[in-house]
């Protein structure tokens, strides 16, 4: 086993750790004193890090659709630092259409990466964690987790399917002392959008296309990524950090509207709901 820097530090894993969120992740946990593993599929941009902390920076190439290369990522990370500490799953992108559009390996590809990409990672850093008793999975969502929106419906889907996977994890994950909090960010000036991957769009949606354009330009709210990395900083410190944290103000209201409308709805058909419940003896 190798350890390199201050053995007091705790050692992150980020995976999307190059760009965007990632990299500021990276660059803030560098600053308060910790140690990194980056993991991306081309950590070339994490050159510079590596250069001026390198007993603190271990890039490791990662694609984390492979299960088979992140459990062996994961153990060089912790043959390196001999332990994990902090785990960020923030790798992912967004495939952007209308459901009608989707190719069956478009579908795929964008729950492999946000959702699976996730599963991977976790499943191969809990018998660490387990074994030391402590550590914080840190699932990067989106406000795409808080409802499903016209053209990014298969993003929100594996959002989802994150956050419910999440959930469960930090059920199970709990009795080892190891937290789970799912991260729901708002805008931020990253390469998510531009890097994004499109649909063959249908003319039929241009309509829909035309005022949902017209809706991001006079509502969009973006944030330097560097806010998101002081907010998560402020998590992993917090002795009862939360099962979850909205970072935005927009994502804040929002996430209160949508939640108001579900109960009122709810609340409306209350009769209906309870009349379809009923406790009958086990057929024969």
């Amino acid at each position: 086993m190798t350890t390199s820097g201050a053995t007091d530090s705790r050692v992150w894993f980020i995976t999307g750790a190059s760009r965007g969120l990632g990299r500021a992740f990276t660059e803030a946990a560098l600053a308060a004193g910790d140690r990194v593993v980056g993991a991306a599929r081309d950590v070339t941009p994490l050159d510079d890090l590596v250069e001026q902390h390198p007993d603190r920076v271990l890039a490791l190439s990662l694609d984390v659709t492979d299960r088979a290369a992140v459990f062996d990522v994961v153990g060089k990370a912790v043959q390196h630092f001999g332990r994990l500490d902090i785990v960020v799953n923030n790798a992912g992108a967004l495939f952007a259409g209308m459901i009608e559009e989707f190719t069956e390996a478009q579908a795929r590809a964008q729950l492999e990466l946000n959702f699976f990409g996730a599963l991977w990672v976790n499943q191969a850093v809990m018998p660490q964690l387990r074994t030391q008793r402590s550590g914080h999975v840190v699932q990067i969502s989106s406000i795409g987790a808080l409802g499903g929106f016209p053209s990014t419906g298969l993003y929100s889907a594996s959002k989802f399917a994150l956050e419910g996977m999440s959930e469960a994890l930090a059920a199970e994950a709990a009795q080892f002392g190891v937290r789970v909090t799912i991260v729901q960010p708002g805008g931020y000036w990253t390469d998510l959008y531009t890097s994004s991957t499109a649909t063959t769009p249908n003319p039929v949606y241009d309509p829909l296309r035309e005022e949902l354009a017209k809706q991001w330009a006079e509502g969009s709210i973006d944030s330097e990524p560097r806010l998101a990395a002081e907010a998560v900083l402020k998590l992993v410190d917090s002795d009862n950090p939360p099962l979850r944290l909205l970072l935005g103000s927009m994502v804040y209201d929002l996430a209160f509207d949508i939640s108001k409308q579900r109960m009122d709805t709810w609340a409306g058909w209350e009769d209906v709901s309870r009349a379809a419940e009923k406790a009958v003896p086990a057929p024969n």
